[in-house]
């Protein structure tokens, strides 16, 4: 129970100093307006220089060069800092005299100033309260680890940088002490967990190990705004040195994501790197830099720290094990709905300015951008969904085609010949495109002449020179006066050929022409399939006609290949479990016939061992002949414990990359699994190399595995004729599944392997080469 509590303690501590702090803070916000009203003095009267909120000061008529008397009933003189900080910051009242002597009293609400209200008030309240939640969600339902620790006390700092806003902005002591340490601390925070997580990804950290001692940086800022406090007129200076540190941090943080993701391509540092720069890009240039270097910003901190609320909600995906979203797919599609949505904002912005006359500030041209920015991704989001759900519909003035693509292909699919294939074929084309004349003709490359019962043949042949028909391309469709010709299938004595005669009576359109060419390929495929299976049924009645026994060739090919994958087992056992036991049963027999039992136990105890590492290997054998995350987690969650077993054991760096891939032959999966078991065992049996590189990496209509060491490599013509299995057998996996497979590799030049698989393909094409 005692450590228990001690686990608790710090946690609810935290959280009493963040409740405390956080209800304070947003009190004080809460307490009076902000006004941030810039006066200058002249000849002892204090003088409006500047105003923040231009449409306020409108509706209450107050104007540049009035004068200001009094402040919440205070003589302007005795206000608080006035002589240094030369702002109004809050006020209840004010008493402001005219140029031509009238004055008068004014009362000042929140809601008088609706964008301060909801920027520093409503947004930070709802955020803190959600920081809370979460917080209080991920450590009660996530592991104790250090990481999660320092994750949580990261959002919250950011959580409380933010809420003191209101009340840094209104020079109160409290806030100002608090938005400076929790703004540096937070950074720290972040230098502190990405230390952490490098060496959970096992990836070399940029700077000093001891990163503890960057806490220095916080405590200096922490005393410095407690100086600052005591001494107001140091307040300018105190304020650049803390953006100083702000900037220094964060470049620390930057330069180390961009230098290690360009070095070992981590998914998981990209992810970072992204969630980092976004939301601090604005806060960065349009905020922090400006203020630096010409003690003017161009977006208030309220605004550019809109964005950094993102960032501690964007870590969080990478902690949680069981993830509610699938971020990789997710960055992609943000990636691609910003693309469009940006090159439009700043379209509409540039035209909306020059409409306008240049009259909008840049204020309310940057609001004008992120509202019409965030609106247009939200848009490309919801229409890709709607777009998914009526994916079957195309609108057209006939109708669906994409939906009478697949009732096509259904009805047609139902045949069981070639004929009764294509008679479907043009009954279908010709209802869907209301034609009254759809055949099907037969060229013969003997005679050169197109085979038909059709009358209206003669005429189409008097048209067509056997060069033509012979020209013509699988999908490729031709008008020729009143007929539209298609090329369907082929073999080595025929051409088949779709004939649609329109008799100048319609002229299809584009989405006709691409139902069409879509449906000829899946009927050419319909085709091919229907022979094989026609030829095999041929052979199966010849079989049963006979003497009822199976198909030699088929017999043979199943007993080959049954007994390659029996011999690879037997060679493995034999190399791994089998020696192991062999060792023990030796070491029994030792023990059995000793004269001396002063050390028996202890021996016993070695044997003991042996034979627990002995079952934990024939267990991991058995995983590896059938992987069981690959069923129930997918291909990525086995990949990364097939890779973390290999870390365990090599004694070279591996960097690796996992693409997710959306595979629709799910036989690919475990394809892909062997490949990377092959190719890792390689490395570790035989390359005796210092680095090896593996990545898996998703294409439009496939994927490609690049394998790379620097072992002391081989010699190709060896390995190709030799009867081990390990590169062959992934060059025949590759083969079996039409890719390309290619090595290149020299002895003491280490080895690279290059496979390609693209899903469907039709053509065997893979090679060995050496360079």
């Amino acid at each position: 129970m005692e450590v228990d509590f001690k686990k608790y303690k710090w946690f609810w501590l935290t959280m009493s100093v963040y409740l405390t702090l956080g209800i304070y803070l947003l009190y004080v916000t809460y307490s009076e307006p902000f006004l941030n009203i810039k006066l200058e003095e002249e000849n002892g009267y204090w003088l409006v220089k500047e105003l923040h909120d231009k449409n306020w000061a409108s509706n209450q008529n107050v104007s540049l060069g009035d004068i200001v008397l009094s402040v919440d009933s205070i003589q302007i003189d005795y206000v608080p800092n006035i002589e240094y900080d030369k702002i109004i910051r809050t006020a209840k009242d004010l008493t402001i005299m005219k140029p031509n002597g009238q004055s008068y009293d004014m009362k000042i609400n929140h809601l008088d100033i609706p964008k301060q209200f909801y920027y520093m008030l409503v947004i930070p309240f709802c955020y803190y309260f959600l920081t809370l939640f979460i917080v209080l969600y991920l450590y009660y339902k996530q592991k104790n680890t250090a990481l999660l620790n320092l994750l949580i006390l990261f959002m919250l700092n950011v959580s409380l940088a933010y809420v003191s806003i209101g009340a840094s902005s209104r020079l109160n002591n409290i806030g100002n002490v608090v938005n400076s340490s929790s703004m540096i601390l937070c950074l720290a925070l972040l230098l502190h967990f990405l230390k952490k997580y490098f060496s959970f990804l096992k990836i070399n950290w940029l700077y000093f190990n001891n990163i503890k001692v960057i806490y220095i940086v916080p405590i200096f800022a922490f005393l410095l705004s407690i100086f600052s406090n005591m001494y107001p007129s140091t307040y300018f200076l105190y304020s650049n040195v803390m953006l100083g540190l702000f900037f220094f941090l964060l470049i620390m943080i930057l330069s180390a994501l961009i230098i290690s993701y360009f070095k070992y391509k981590a998914p998981q540092i990209k992810i970072l790197l992204i969630s980092i720069v976004i939301p601090f890009v604005p806060f960065l240039f349009f905020y922090v830099l400006p203020q630096m270097l010409f003690q003017r910003y161009i977006l208030s901190a309220e605004v550019c720290s809109l964005f950094l609320m993102l960032i501690p909600f964007s870590f969080i995906f990478t902690q949680l094990t069981e993830r509610i979203f699938d971020m990789e797919y997710l960055i992609t599609r943000i990636r691609y709905y910003l693309s469009f949505s940006f090159i439009f904002t700043v379209w509409l912005v540039l035209g909306l300015y020059w409409i306008a006359g240049h009259r909008l500030s840049i204020a309310k041209m940057a609001e004008i951008f992120f509202y019409a920015f965030l609106s247009l991704t939200i848009l490309f989001f919801i229409k890709e969904k709607i777009d998914y759900r009526q994916r079957k519909v195309l609108f057209s003035t006939k109708g669906d085609y994409i939906h009478q693509l697949y009732t096509t292909i259904d009805k047609i699919g139902k045949a069981y010949k070639i004929e009764d294939l294509l008679d479907k074929f043009s009954q279908e084309v010709a209802l869907h495109l209301e034609l009254n004349c759809v055949y099907v003709l037969t060229y013969d490359y003997q005679s050169q002449r197109l085979i038909s019962r059709d009358e209206s043949i003669d005429l189409l042949h008097k048209q067509l020179d056997s060069a033509f028909i012979e020209k013509l391309q699988l999908g490729e469709l031709k008008k020729i006066d009143t007929f539209y010709l298609a090329f369907i299938h082929q073999d080595a004595h025929h051409k088949r050929i779709l004939v649609l005669d329109h008799n100048n009576s319609i002229n299809l359109k584009d989405e006709e022409l691409l139902w069409l060419e879509l449906l000829l390929l899946y009927l050419n495929n319909f085709i091919d399939n229907m022979k094989m299976i026609e030829g095999l049924v041929e052979e199966l009645k010849q079989m049963k006609q006979s003497d009822g026994s199976q198909l030699p060739w088929l017999n043979k090919l199943l007993w080959l290949r049954f007994e390659e994958e029996k011999y690879q087992l037997a060679q493995e056992l034999h190399d791994t479990n089998l020696q192991e036991q062999l060792h023990i049963a030796r070491e029994v027999d030792v023990l059995i016939h000793a004269k001396d039992s002063t050390d028996i136990q202890s021996r016993l105890a070695k044997v003991h061992e042996q034979m627990i590492a002995s079952v934990h290997d024939l267990r991991a054998y058995c995983e590896n002949l059938k992987p069981p995350l690959l069923d129930t987690l997918g291909l990525n969650a086995a990949l990364e414990k097939l890779i973390q077993k290999v870390i365990e054991r090599a004694d070279f760096v591996l960097i690796y990359t996992i693409d997710r891939l959306y595979l629709e032959d799910e036989r690919l999966n475990l394809m892909i699994y062997r490949l990377f078991q092959e190719l890792l065992n390689n490395a570790l049996k035989h390359s005796y190399a210092t680095s090896v590189e593996i990545h898996l990496t998703e294409m439009t209509d496939g994927f490609e595995i690049t394998y790379s060491d620097n072992g002391v490599g081989c010699d190709l013509n060896d390995i190709m004729q030799s009867d081990s299995m390990g590169i062959k057998g992934i060059r025949e996996r590759v083969k079996a599944f039409n890719g390309q497979f290619s090595i290149n590799s020299h002895s003491h030049e280490g080895m690279i392997v290059h496979i390609i698989v693209k899903e469907g393909s039709d053509t065997l094409d893979y090679s060995a080469h050496s360079g």
